[in-house]
């Protein structure tokens, strides 16, 4: 399976150097597609930097989930590949701490990475009518980490959390989109790139 490189926004371009540098780019940079080991190479540069504060964030969405009665379904096959192709590119870095949510999409999405690893994950739940809630809490579990934090969250969390964290404010997830991952490294460097199966064209006011 592919990742596709994406935006890079922040005080220095991201680089494969020791110590990288982050950069100003301009939105919509034309993607290029990397294999699964070139993006575990790449993010890996970035790993020395993010062992000490400030840490190395990683925000992606649960991958696909079943069409299954009631609020808590599965992955579907295709979700449960691209859980998979998330554990391929990240396994490669030094990562401290995987946060999901008390759903089972967050959790399966998670499990590979966190196997080949061997971390546990730690569930922040979600508060019903206090999204908000719930995106700081999580925010302020993340500043309290080291190393390389990986979070699996939801279509309205993921981009919410990049702004909490200090990132920029996008819009929300689309429904139907599954494949970005974000990077955020304080004080201000941030990417957005695709993994896995490339997802559905976006609709307008969402990613």
């Amino acid at each position: 399976m592919d990742v596709a490189k994406g935006e890079q926004h922040g005080a220095g371009m991201v680089t494969a150097r020791p110590r990288p540098q982050w950069g100003s780019c301009p939105s919509g940079v034309a993607m290029k597609t990397l294999s699964v080991l070139a993006m575990a190479g790449w993010l890996t540069s970035l790993a020395p930097a993010a062992l000490a504060a400030p840490d190395l964030v990683i925000l992606v969405r649960h991958a696909e989930k079943a069409a299954e009665p009631g609020n808590d379904p599965a992955l579907s096959p295709e979700g449960a590949q691209r859980a998979q192709a998330l554990a391929d590119a990240l396994k490669g870095l030094r990562v401290s701490t995987i946060i999901t949510t008390q759903y089972r999409r967050t959790r399966d999405t998670a499990a590979p990475l966190a196997q080949a690893l061997g971390l546990q994950p730690q569930v922040i739940e979600t508060r019903k009518g206090d999204m908000p809630g719930h995106v700081q809490q999580v925010a302020d579990t993340v500043r309290a980490q080291s190393g390389t934090v990986v979070v699996v969250g939801h279509s309205n969390t993921v981009t919410p959390l990049l702004a909490a964290l200090g990132g920029p404010k996008l819009a929300e997830l689309c429904e139907t989109s599954f494949q970005h991952l974000f990077l955020w490294q304080p004080p201000g460097g941030w990417a957005r790139l695709s993994y896995g199966a490339p997802g559905q064209p976006p609709t307008p006011g969402c990613l």
